[in-house]
């Protein structure tokens, strides 16, 4: 489970690797550390952390990675490599071997954000500048696919830094946000398995509204995402590799009938904008008969123990049913 997914808890780390043991979860993947009071995040608090969860039988996964060079709020310049360093130096303390890196997202969405063009060429130059250190410290820098970039985009950025599947860079596979990304998730898990070393399975809907395509997550298990699939997908890529559930409230607008947006995914095919048409129609179908909903923001905090203790039971029964 991801840690964000109980953030309105307000659990310590130590908490929060109990509620996951108790509630049938495998680990936690950290993508912020509420520290105890009184305690550091330094060496001393990594290895409490990872004798803590060895002794419960947990496994650990890391975030605190970035790889976008600027504040997007500024535009200012961001020193990524010493952020990058700091968490892979984390990491391996944990005997951790990825870092989720998530730099924001939404940029698509406002016209005053640097073209998607200009951010992946200062991405690649910063990005080439890192190998060798996260070489040394044994640690690949997972990008989610968040709201920032398409898989189509990642791999072409992959190409620039002259990476290869199994080095240096990689993916925290998002199943929902490819949604938001007008990606199949099916689809996109193909065109970037090999490089997929983390995952959020998150489940969520697509809906037609006036306004253009909206996306939300639902319980795990629950929702139009065919993780089915991708989890089988995933299995079949030889290697160990956690499934970390990921599970919030809210909804994004994607504005399609703004021609300028659209633009903006110039590898969105028909083929593949027809599959999501149909995911919406499905959706459309779910949420008329109350088997889908949207759980706004101001809510998640009600709800979220119950979704995520049922979305951890839903995954195991996919991996049962499937025999992985």
């Amino acid at each position: 489970m991801d840690s964000y997914s109980l953030r309105p808890l307000n659990l310590d780390p130590f908490e929060l690797l109990d509620w996951v043991k108790k509630n049938g979860g495998d680990g936690v993947q950290f993508s912020e550390v509420n520290l105890p009071r009184g305690r550091r995040l330094d060496k001393t608090f990594l290895r409490d952390l990872s004798q803590y969860a060895r002794e419960r039988r947990l496994f650990l996964e890391w975030g605190g990675g970035q790889h976008i060079p600027f504040d997007l709020r500024t535009g200012r310049p961001v020193d990524i490599f010493k952020v990058n360093r700091r968490a892979a130096e984390q990491a391996q303390a944990l005997g951790v071997t990825s870092v989720r890196s998530c730099s924001g997202g939404l940029m698509r969405w406002t016209d005053d954000s640097p073209p998607t063009g200009v951010l992946l060429q200062a991405m690649a130059q910063s990005l080439l500048a890192q190998k060798l250190m996260l070489d040394d410290l044994g640690v690949t820098l997972a990008i989610e696919t968040h709201f920032e970039f398409t898989t189509f985009e990642l791999l072409r950025l992959f190409a620039a830094c002259e990476a290869r599947p199994g080095e240096y860079l990689g993916i925290c596979l998002d199943t929902m946000n490819l949604l938001t990304m007008i990606e199949d998730p099916v689809m996109a898990t193909k065109r970037v398995l090999p490089w997929v070393v983390m995952t959020h399975l998150k489940d969520g809907g697509i809906l037609l509204t006036e306004n253009g395509l909206v996306t939300f997550p639902v319980e795990v298990g629950k929702g139009i995402v065919d993780l089915e699939e991708i989890i089988r997908l995933l299995a079949a890529l030889g290697h160990r590799l956690h499934l970390s559930l990921e599970d919030h409230g809210g909804e994004f607008l994607i504005p399609i009938f703004n021609p300028s947006f659209l633009l903006k995914f110039p590898d969105l095919s028909p083929v593949e904008l027809s599959r999501i048409l149909s995911l919406a129609l499905e959706t459309q179908k779910r949420v008329e008969s109350r088997d889908m909903a949207v759980v706004e923001r101001d809510r998640w905090p009600e709800v979220c123990e119950g979704r995520v203790r049922n979305g951890l039971r839903n995954i195991k029964k996919i991996i049962d049913r499937r025999g992985l």
